[in-house]
């Protein structure tokens, strides 16, 4: 996943057609950054669903009371919410990655967990307009898997993640773009180039991206 420092996310955040869509994305990302901080930070199940509960809540509460003075939270509020999204459809994000606290990452499991990317493409691409064939939260589905399939130690949690989030991927990316759902597209792209192993900074990423950002492929 692209970090809040990583050059891949600036340069994505560019193919946004316009500053709103641009922020509104840059603070789902910054939301789905510090959930993940969440998971990874604690020892113990338990406390960590009763953290990431507190957060679902939040997130649902934006839709009819004022952010709590949380930076991640005012700047869904700001640029997310004002722009139409409904906190209750972004809170199931929360709730996706409860599923990396429980012991067995099933079938079923791997399956709602990536509810976390489906949910957070939908909105982007709700924001950013993004044409209603655009495949935005299968999309989402793919770039999440493939993130956590190099994240799982596992060996067959991982194959399984990595199997579900390929299929995912190769379902979106044969697809041809919209213009405004772009920045969905190339993130997808780069979560593919993840899964063959080119690494981060290599000139195919940037190349790729690019492409895509010309041609909706």
């Amino acid at each position: 996943m692209m970090g809040g420092d990583d050059p891949e996310r600036a340069l994505v955040l560019t193919y946004a057609p316009d500053a709103v869509s641009s922020r509104a994305l840059a603070a789902m990302l910054a939301l789905d950054d510090r959930l993940a901080d969440t998971v990874r930070t604690t020892s113990e199940p338990m406390l960590g669903q009763i953290r990431l509960k507190w957060w679902q809540e939040a997130i649902a509460g934006l839709d009819v009371s004022a952010s709590p003075a949380e930076p991640v939270l005012q700047a869904l509020a700001d640029d997310v919410i004002a722009q139409g999204v409904r906190g209750g459809d972004l809170a199931v994000v929360a709730d996706a990655w409860g599923e990396l606290l429980n012991d067995e990452l099933d079938e079923a499991a791997v399956a709602r967990f990536a509810v976390r990317g489906a949910a957070l493409f939908a909105a982007a691409g709700q924001v950013a307009r993004a044409a209603a064939d655009d495949p935005v939260r299968l999309a989402g589905e793919g770039w999440a898997l493939a993130d956590l399939a190099l994240k799982i130690s596992d060996a067959d949690e991982a194959a399984r993640v990595r199997s579900a989030a390929d299929k995912a991927l190769q379902a979106t990316l044969g697809r041809h773009w919209s213009r405004n759902g772009r920045a969905l597209g190339a993130m997808a792209h780069l979560a593919r180039l993840d899964l063959a192993g080119v690494p981060r900074g290599a000139p195919r990423r940037v190349a790729r991206a690019l492409w895509h950002r010309m041609t909706g492929r």
